[in-house]
């Protein structure tokens, strides 16, 4: 290396005391000739820090061992003489090796003899760099942990400020970024409170907090919108003494929305949204303990649609659940608030009256069924919906929930059993629900292997002139013999087959079998009107008039022979579609009458309308003849109506000859019943017709009414 000659160079004299004193200090130190710009004297920490002996750092120029374009500025200005005192972080070249070292480097113009000189003083901040960098990698691994996680963080100091946040804090606060950049902590804070629904109950706990600082806490605050926060606070220690804290912040909103969905769907009907069978048994037993605490009462009523099974059949499953959507507002709308009405699934429905008992209960229930009796409109469809009610309370008709839901049960099937679209109330007497379901079950089997193999029959029952006394037609009764249960009553089985479907192909066996026999009787020269039931079930079948149609005509019958008997329910379920069906009936020129009447809700516009021949006086109105004034009343009613109406008035379950007596003056025109004769098989019915034919007769009936077909 070239040396300048040592004249250029400040001596030890000149240099006085200040040699020793920079050998003496442990920081790397060095003087630097003002005029030369050149190492005059340097201590061991300098020597070690540049990797050289001493004696090989005199002479050098302090621009060589600098590494930083300030330092080559600030010796330039040296050499001009216009340099002043200098303190900065810097950077310094390694003579051994060639690399640069961060330094704190320091520079003092001082006076040394007659010269002046620069004292270069250092620190070493190696260490230092490499602390600050692993810190800064050690942040940014903290900063991107904080990102990643689903949570908010918001880190705080002992007093209270922000000291670290993440991305997901301020996007679940809604923070805006503003307050954000601009560190401004009041402000954050400010904007949480304002964001809680309940912010006085926030400071508090938030003062709670700030008060324990190694209390560990989970709170649940809810913002406006609708959001719903779950925060968690931590003491945040070092060495075991709490530096500040750490809260978490995780959005519960939608989990919380799950749950609430799950929950509500674990208690309410899918389609309805009413109470399902678990949330009624909860109410129901809240009830019962209600109910035994203040001594009061309650109702259930246990509602089935009546044939609904046929709406789904028919028009199918999405038609259906718009009808049942309908009948749950109708039901509802029939109920106090205080009441309960569930969907048990299908077209089941439980009603839970509060505080009720039989005759409120009753209320409810009549003004429920006549609601759903209301037309339905449905895609451009109108039609009726009739519904059986069961109704039992408590704790009259049973202690536990189970009793009480199971009675109620028991009078639905028995309103069911007794002709659909009626009421009934629980009858205490042995518990028959069971058996009952069973036996229904093993009937509904036997009747179907009894009609395959061929062992129902039919009985014929006369139809004998009030006036005159001949018999002008015969009623064809089911009859049907098991081989194990022996006979069986139709008041049995036909409830069970009406339930069960089965009444269809029962009905069309009765319907050709019958049209045979009459086709029978009228090729023998002994013409006799044959009158036939037709269930509500059969009716509705889309080709029964086809079927009818057929029936005549295969069997070569005149059809004025054959009368079709219809309930009254068949009229009002749905009266355009069963008015046009009644219209074709009689354009084939088969009669039509109406059986049972006056014990449903026939009204004159239905017999106006309808194309009816002939009215049957229900037996319930007879048996009181003729002492009855009510039944009396009624029967004269029904009869003065029917000649109004130009009908044939037929009355059932004559068994008295006072109760012929009171009909026949009253101008009723024919009747059947035990006073004349039961039921008979055709032998029998023959031998009782010929027996008849040898006695003495008034005058020869008229001539029955012609057919109104209506328009």
């Amino acid at each position: 290396m070239r040396r300048e000659p040592d004249h250029a160079l400040l001596d030890a004299a000149a240099l006085g005391g200040w040699a020793a004193l920079i050998d003496a200090l442990p920081s790397p130190v060095w003087l630097v000739d003002a005029e030369a710009l050149r190492v005059v004297a340097a201590n061991v920490a300098a020597a070690l820090l540049f990797g050289m002996p001493v004696r090989e750092l005199i002479g050098r120029p302090a621009l060589e061992l600098s590494a930083s374009p300030e330092d080559a500025f600030y010796w330039a200005e040296a050499a001009e003489g216009i340099a002043e005192d200098i303190e900065s972080d810097t950077l310094v070249r390694r003579l051994s090796g060639g690399q640069t070292l961060p330094v704190t480097r320091r520079v003092t113009r001082v006076r040394a003899g007659e010269r002046m000189v620069y004292v270069v003083a250092l620190v070493d901040r190696s260490e230092q760099v490499r602390i600050e960098r692993d810190l800064e990698a050690s942040t940014a691994e903290l900063q991107a942990t904080l990102e990643s996680t689903a949570d908010g963080i918001l880190v705080t100091d002992l007093a209270g400020r922000i000291r670290n946040f993440n991305q997901r804090f301020a996007a679940i606060w809604g923070v805006p970024e503003d307050l954000l950049v601009r560190r401004d902590d009041d402000a954050v804070f400010d904007w949480m409170r304002r964001s809680v629904i309940d912010p006085n109950t926030y400071m508090r706990r938030l003062s709670a907090i700030d008060e324990a600082t190694m209390l560990q806490a989970s709170d649940v605050i809810r913002l406006h919108g609708g959001k719903v926060v779950e925060r968690v606070t931590l003491p945040h220690c070092i060495r075991g003494r709490p530096i500040g804290r750490v809260y978490s912040f995780r959005d519960m909103t939608e989990k919380l929305e799950a749950n609430e969905r799950i929950e509500t769907l674990s208690h309410t009907d899918a389609l309805t949204g009413l109470p399902n069978r678990r949330q009624l048994g909860m109410r129901l037993d809240a009830a019962i303990h209600a109910a035994q605490r203040d001594a009061s009462t309650f109702a259930l009523l246990f509602l089935n649609l009546d044939h609904f099974k046929h709406v789904n059949d028919t028009l199918g499953h999405a038609f259906g659940d718009r009808v049942l959507l309908d009948v749950a507002e109708r039901i509802q709308a029939c109920l106090r608030q205080m009441d309960t009405v569930a969907r048990l699934g299908g077209d089941e429905f439980v009603l839970l009256l509060d505080k009720a008992d039989a005759t409120s209960a009753e209320a409810v229930a009549r003004r429920v069924s006549e609601e759903l009796q209301r037309p339905f409109a449905q895609a451009g469809m109108t039609f009726t919906v009739t519904s059986s009610i069961g109704i039992a309370l408590f704790p009259a008709d049973g202690s536990s929930s189970d009793e009480v839901m199971q009675h109620a049960d028991t009078a639905m099937h028995a309103a069911k059993s007794a002709g659909r679209a009626g009421i009934r109330f629980h009858q205490p007497g042995p518990e028959r629900s069971g058996p009952t379901l069973r036996s229904r079950m093993q009937l509904d089997h036997a009747m179907r292997q009894a009609l395959a193999q061929g062992r129902f029959r039919l009985n014929y029952q006369p139809k004998v002139e009030l006036a005159g006394g001949r018999v002008v037609g015969v009623e064809a009764l089911l009859r049907w013999r098991d081989p194990e249960r022996g006979e069986i009553s139709p008041g049995e089985f036909i409830p069970v087959a009406e339930e069960s479907g089965f009444i269809v192909a029962l009905g069309d066996w009765v319907l050709s079998t019958a049209v045979r026999q009459a086709a029978a009787w009228e090729r023998a020269g002994q013409p006799l009107a044959v009158s036939v039931n037709v269930s509500a079930l059969q009716f509705q079948q889309p080709g029964f008039v086809e079927h009818v149609g057929d029936a005549v005509r295969d069997a070569g019958l005149t059809p004025e022979l054959l009368e079709l008997e219809l309930t009254e329910s068949i009229l009002i379920q749905d009266a355009a579609e069963a008015l046009a069906r009644l219209n074709l009936l009689a354009e084939l020129g088969v009669r039509l009458s109406i059986d049972d009447f006056g014990t449903g809700y026939s009204s004159l516009s239905y017999l106006k309308r309808f194309p009816i021949a002939c009215l049957k006086i229900d037996r319930s109105l007879v048996s009181g003849l003729p002492d009855d004034a009510s039944d009396a009343g009624i029967v004269r009613a029904i009869v003065q109506m029917g000649r109004a109406l130009n009908l044939e008035i037929v009355a059932e379950g004559v068994e008295t000859a006072a109760q012929r007596a009171f009909l026949e003056q009253a101008g009723c025109d024919l009747f059947q019943g035990f006073l004349f004769a039961p039921a008979l098989d055709v032998v029998a019915l023959q031998s009782r017709l010929d027996s008849h034919r040898n006695m003495p007769h008034a005058a020869p009936r008229p001539a029955p009414p012609r057919h109104r077909v209506a328009h």
